[in-house]
């Protein structure tokens, strides 16, 4: 789905001059209905001055008004060539500068409630770097005392979304490895079981031949002594 430019300058600018719901506006920007709740409350994006999506050939005045007429209705977005492809982000996340340090705290959670995360998935997340996330884990960082463990979504470094993406990719990973273990378990104690049988197999033909010696030994002497 084509997502508007400067998505969260768009939903400031669509809740402080609309009546759009918050659904409504969530949707049209690629956001979580949370993150437009405290852009409303003015909790998130603060700092950001909105951008009309009107002047910027986004949205049309007749689009929104439908919309604002039923809550139930979704925005459409004018394509504009330049959103083409903006849904793409490659390297680390951009975290603003009054978020970075509240990625400690992200961290700390992550690695608290998720161990298995590995470092790839939390710097994706949040936008860190393996040296932060290693001192984390080893209780070394500089400021570990102060550190309370905060829900990332609760701080506004990613979202819900994407953090219940990653956790059922480690739930799927996990549930692999587990059926993998039980298998290799499982055929363990088979060839154990079959080499009992066979030791066991082996015991009764030694005692076996060890009785027909036994038998000609006084069949033997039998013969000698008539």
């Amino acid at each position: 789905m084509a997502l508007p430019l400067m998505r969260k300058a768009t939903a400031v600018w669509l809740v402080e001059n609309t009546s759009l719901t918050f659904s409504q506006i969530a949707n049209f920007c690629g956001l979580h209905e949370l993150e437009v709740s405290g852009i409303a409350d003015g909790e998130v994006a603060s700092g950001i001055r909105g951008m009309d999506p009107i002047t910027s050939n986004q949205l049309t005045e007749q689009e929104i008004k439908r919309c604002e007429s039923d809550p139930n209705s979704k925005l459409e977005l004018i394509i504009n060539p330049a959103t083409i492809g903006e849904t793409k982000r490659r390297g680390p996340r951009y975290t603003p500068l009054s978020k970075r340090q509240d990625k400690p705290a992200a961290i700390a959670w992550l690695v608290k409630f998720y161990p298995d995360f590995p470092d790839s998935q939390i710097i994706k997340l949040v936008g860190t770097t393996k040296p932060t996330i290693k001192a984390i884990r080893e209780r070394s960082h500089w400021n570990i005392t102060n550190i309370v463990p905060t829900d990332p979504v609760l701080l506004g470094l990613c979202k819900q979304v994407e953090l219940d993406s990653a956790i059922k990719k480690i739930d799927k990973k996990n549930s692999s490895n587990n059926s993998t273990e039980n298998l290799t378990k499982k055929e363990n104690l088979l060839a154990s079981d079959n080499k009992n049988i066979s030791s066991s197999s082996l015991e009764k033909n030694d005692l076996n031949k060890e009785e027909i010696i036994k038998n000609a030994e006084s069949l033997f002497e039998k013969n000698e002594n008539s």
